[in-house]
């Protein structure tokens, strides 16, 4: 609930960062995991529900920029 509203907070152009250094840090992991077992393999899953937040948020805002034209 707490990123959510983080997420809300910020603009459009922020939030799409967000997501680009989201995707980065979990392409790293998965490669790192995939050498060798990283620590806490749930930073996976945490990052994959970061992911898909911001591209929820994204779609949203897209579907009300649409529906006020």
């Amino acid at each position: 609930m707490k990123n959510q509203l983080v997420l809300k907070e910020l603009s459009t152009a922020e939030v799409q960062e967000r997501l680009d250094v989201e995707r980065a840090l979990l392409q790293k992991m998965k490669i790192n995991h995939a050498i060798s077992p990283i620590e806490n393999p749930n930073k996976i899953k945490e990052s994959r529900k970061i992911i898909a937040r911001c591209m929820t948020e994204l779609r949203k805002r897209e579907i009300a920029e649409n529906g006020r034209q």
